[in-house]
């Protein structure tokens, strides 16, 4: 029996998404129906809908999310109908070369799943899942590697932003940089990625703890989140940092924006042997210029960080009791609740730089 569903559907590059009406295919072998509680909008999203990250179209984005399992698959194990659970948009085969070697989330087949038809519109026509996952719908079917058991204790619908956000910020400041107690610390960007970057920073003991953006407005909301200092992001930042960390720069500066200006001020605040962590997903064409001579006598270490080094299996459930003990606010983090009407004005604050993370709420 088939399943339909309201969802967001984007049909070109730089087309707004539109409410329409899908089919789901029935799960096959090894999927599971995930009824939708919750959905966060992650940047990556308006990306892929602008075009920035590659996606075939037409889709329903969404990659961060968390519901019900409804409905499984021939062969399906470990998993049943009724669990509530996370998405993850890029399950580890855990036969790959990557996931035989500690990094499950380089894993070659992590986002298969993002290129086969998941189901059809109102036209006949094939609908695709972006990232995998598609999760601005109310439902979606996806392989059952990609979900992993909802941690007792969270929230179910708050605990969507463990999907991405929450596990990409946590993970690059805990797996990817591996920041120590007493570390200065500076996060550039604001939005949910950020805002988790922040409190894994002021979780891990970092001092001082230096939150960056564009806009003045995001102050109290880092401050909220563990920020011991806020700047404002421009000419001049790199040496108010370096006024707050005995003239060096910072030990961690984490770049949540994903763009070649602003890897370059997070490179420029960093101390002599420092550390950048690039968490932001930027352009293919948007370069970064560093001369021979400052990569050589800065000595700083460069890296990206893709899903903040996380396998969600594993790391799920200790960024969970994080969010029990308190340490990471889940709540505050979210700035604004809509329907999934709601999702082209979220697009339009994030292009403007407003406001913290959005939640969809499906109920």
């Amino acid at each position: 029996m088939s399943t339909t569903v309201n969802a967001a559907v984007v049909s070109g590059t730089g087309a707004p998404p539109r409410i329409e009406r899908v089919t789901l295919d029935e799960p096959g072998p090894g999927q599971v129906r995930v009824r939708l509680a919750a959905a966060g909008v992650c940047h990556s999203d308006l990306s892929l809908a602008d075009g920035v990250l590659p996606q075939t179209l037409p889709a329903v984005l969404g990659h961060e999310g968390a519901g019900t399992v409804e409905a499984v698959g021939p062969g399906v194990r470990g998993v049943r109908v009724g669990t509530p659970v996370v998405l993850n948009w890029t399950p580890p085969c855990r036969a790959c070369w990557f996931c035989e070697n500690g990094e499950p989330y380089l894993c070659e087949h992590g986002l298969d799943a993002a290129q086969r038809r998941y189901g059809v519109l109102s036209d006949g026509g094939a609908v695709y899942p972006g990232l995998g996952t598609a999760a601005f719908a109310e439902a979606t079917v996806v392989p059952a590697n990609a979900v992993v058991p909802m941690p007792e204790g969270v929230d179910a619908a708050t605990a969507a932003l463990l999907g991405c956000a929450v596990l990409t910020g946590w993970g690059a400041v805990t797996n990817t940089a591996g920041l120590a107690p007493g570390q200065s610390a500076a996060v550039i960007g604001l939005g949910g990625v950020g805002l988790a970057a922040l409190q894994a920073a002021a979780l891990a003991g970092a001092d001082p703890v230096i939150a960056v953006d564009a806009s003045p407005a995001k102050r109290d909301l880092a401050t909220a989140l563990g920020a011991t200092h806020f700047l404002e992001a421009g000419e001049g930042l790199a040496g108010e940092v370096r006024a707050l960390t005995g003239g060096r720069g910072a030990d961690h500066a984490f770049e949540v924006v994903g763009s070649s200006a602003t890897i370059r001020a997070a490179w420029d605040i960093s101390r002599r042997g420092g550390s950048v962590t690039v968490v932001g997903a930027g352009a293919l064409q948007d370069t970064v210029g560093f001369s021979a001579l400052e990569i050589f006598h800065q000595a700083r270490t460069l890296r990206g960080c893709f899903y903040g080094s996380c396998d969600p299996d594993r790391d799920v459930p200790r960024v969970a009791e994080h969010v029990r003990r308190g340490g990471l606010d889940l709540a505050t983090m979210i700035t604004d609740e809509v329907g999934l009407d709601g999702l082209p004005d979220a697009f339009q604050r994030m292009r403007a730089g407003k406001g913290g993370r959005t939640l969809i709420r499906f109920d």
